[in-house]
């Protein structure tokens, strides 16, 4: 067997252009020195990222760092789909970081490298064909993030949420590898193939259950999946709504497709079946029930986060039952877990970009009381967020999430597990609760406070003054809410379009799932 490893650069050609992407964004910093110059050239080399991988990808499977059969690179149509939708969510929280570079004390060379960094991970982890490319990809997703988290100067907030964030991360980076090392130990492959044929074969050897355990847990930790999500709440309400919207999508998405790339090609379903069953169940729950109690705004939004990780979870947790009823039913528990994948993107993307648009230039998320009213003085940013509030809860006019559910609900009960089947159902009825209560508070009438004499609020507990103007709970007396800056209109209205053409043709992301 020869081991020289074949190279085709046709295939790399995704990543060249990410990785082109980072370092002609620092050269525009350096030469040119104008933020819209800078952010510019990010945007090109994000779309040109897009446009490569969806190429490449549309031409069939393309494979290269081979030796005999076991390849670290596989590019086909699930790759180019994990690649486009990496593409997707960097360019739009670029548009929705127009306000926090504009004027501000954020650097833009470094801001716009730092995403362009960590979107080249994101399209390298879907084409990983072994373990080392895999884990090296997902940090080279993650690392940027930790920068990007503390970039709200002077909060402390977020410099505890950038440590808590890093320290977590390190750790769970540490079990992962820990678990390829016992893997390689026991088997003496990395490739993702090879090693499900390995690990077959050599059933009864100790290490491999504890392998397999510490891999598993080591990427729950990225998903955010209950018992490892504490760090994710905090770590979203303390970064910039532009980076909380970044984690809440592009992050947890990678954490997604390495879980997905190690149960489906290389893990004994018998093993990880039941544990990704168990954490399901733990992290729909949890996610669900403590999202009921959440008062600030982005705080909700990241336990509806870890709730939705645990619907994308539901499909893998069959792998066990799966065993003798057939591929097809195998390949649509994967089909399932990665078009929901696809959709919770989508639609929480649309959701952070409505914030961002309702909350005030470089502000955070704030309280959910906040937003009381909101809609009746920017209606269509109301709209498009009540839309993906609605999408998230899985209800009509938000097909997508209806369809995502119904498709994860179908492929556990194709699996055999109709208890789990059940507890999908259930926790479904609960999100129910905070997506619609946030949704009518963004259309209920506004709390009026009385004003004082210099346009202060009045003393708590004091009447105002005959004819004394009142505003509503967050906006000063006599200020109307400033406009959307238009980066963030257009990625909102993207979003949203988006949205809403996944949700009356799903059925097209779940063909592109199955391939």
């Amino acid at each position: 067997m020869s081991v020289v490893q074949s190279v085709d650069n046709v295939a790399l050609l995704p990543a060249y252009l990410a990785a082109g992407t980072a370092v002609l964004v620092l050269l525009a910093d350096l030469l040119v020195g104008r933020a819209g110059a800078t952010v510019a050239v990010a945007g090109t080399g994000v779309v040109a990222t897009g446009v490569g991988a969806v190429v490449v990808g549309a031409a069939g499977t393309r494979r290269t760092f081979c030796v005999g059969a076991d390849c670290s690179w596989v590019f086909d149509g699930r790759a180019a789909l994990v690649a486009g939708v990496f593409a997707l969510l960097t360019l739009g929280v670029l548009g929705l970081s127009g306000p926090l570079l504009r004027g501000g004390p954020t650097p833009v060379g470094e801001y716009c490298f730092l995403l362009a960094c960590s979107m080249t991970g994101g399209v390298v982890l879907g084409a990983a064909g072994d373990l080392i490319t895999l884990i090296v990809a997902l940090e080279t997703l993650t690392l940027p993030l930790y920068v990007l988290v503390g970039l709200r100067r002077g909060s402390l907030a977020s410099a505890e949420a950038a440590v808590t964030f890093f320290v977590v991360s390190v750790v769970a980076t540490t079990v992962t590898l820990l678990g390829a090392a016992l893997l390689y130990a026991a088997t003496g492959g990395l490739h993702l193939g090879r090693l499900g044929g390995l690990l077959a074969d050599a059933p009864d050897v100790p290490l491999v259950p504890a392998a397999v355990a510490l891999v598993v847990l080591g990427l729950a930790f990225k998903v955010a999946a209950v018992p490892f999500h504490a760090w994710a709440p905090a770590t979203y309400d303390g970064a910039p709504l532009p980076v909380a919207a970044y984690l809440s999508t592009a992050s947890k998405l990678g954490g997604v497709v390495a879980l997905l790339a190690v149960v489906q090609r290389a893990l004994p379903a018998e093993v990880t079946g039941p544990v990704l069953a168990l954490l399901a169940v733990l992290t729909m729950t949890v996610g669900n029930l403590v999202a009921l109690r959440q008062r600030r705004t982005v705080r909700l939004l990241a336990w509806s986060s870890v709730a939705q990780a645990g619907y994308i979870l539901a499909p893998l947790g069959v792998l066990a039952s799966t065993t003798g009823r057939g591929d097809d039913v195998r390949a649509g528990a994967y089909a399932a877990a990665v078009a929901y994948a696809v959709f919770f993107v989508v639609v929480e993307l649309a959701a952070f970009a409505a914030l961002v648009a309702l909350r005030p230039a470089g502000a955070d998320g704030g309280a959910v009381a906040d937003l009381r009213g909101v809609a009746r003085r920017r209606p269509w940013a109301g709209a498009a967020f009540a839309l993906a509030l609605v999408g998230l809860a899985g209800l009509p006019p938000g097909l997508a999430g209806l369809f995502a559910k119904v498709t994860v609900v179908r492929a556990v009960l194709d699996g055999g597990a109709g208890w789990l089947a059940l507890v999908v159902a259930l926790n479904a009825v609960i999100g129910l609760a905070y997506y619609l209560r946030l949704a009518a508070t963004l259309y209920a009438d506004p709390i009026r406070v009385p004003a004082g004499p210099a346009g202060e609020p009045a003393a708590a507990g004091l009447p105002a003054r005959t004819g004394q103007p009142t505003a509503p709970v967050g906006v000063a007396p006599g200020v109307t809410p400033g406009r959307v800056a238009w980066p963030v209109s257009v990625a909102l209205a993207v979003a949203t379009a988006l949205a809403v053409v996944i949700g009356f043709a799903p059925q097209l992301v779940l063909d592109l799932a199955t391939r």
